[in-house]
């Protein structure tokens, strides 16, 4: 009888009290509340930083995509202004707005004064 009574005084196992129900009772909660609050801020932190993260490197694609496109314009922009400056076009854009301007056949000369 006194095998019987020693099993009948020990704690039941950790696997039969969470077969039973007994880990998640309300009394687990009363005792650890502290604990489970900041259990659930980390979890809500972690989740946080993460949704933050995401988006931010959303963010950073799209501008590095943006940039992209406006280096790629730029170069567009910059070799068609090299173009227009170049004197056959100069020339021909004088010449198409009749302003009877022409390219000097001479250097031009250094006056000096005596």
């Amino acid at each position: 009888m006194a095998a019987r009574n020693n099993k009948k005084d020990q704690k039941p196992s950790f696997i039969k009290r969470i077969r039973q129900g007994e880990v998640l009772s309300s009394d687990f909660f009363a005792r650890n509340w502290l604990t489970v609050f900041a259990g659930v801020v980390v979890v809500m932190l972690y989740i946080t930083n993460k949704y933050t993260c995401q988006t931010k490197m959303e963010e950073i694609r799209r501008l590095e995509t943006e940039l992209e496109i406006v280096k790629t314009e730029r170069l567009r922009v910059r070799s068609a202004y090299m173009s227009n400056t170049r004197e056959s076009s100069m020339q021909h854009l004088i010449d198409s707005l009749g302003l009877n301007l022409r390219v000097q056949d001479r250097p031009p000369f250094k006056l000096e004064k005596k």
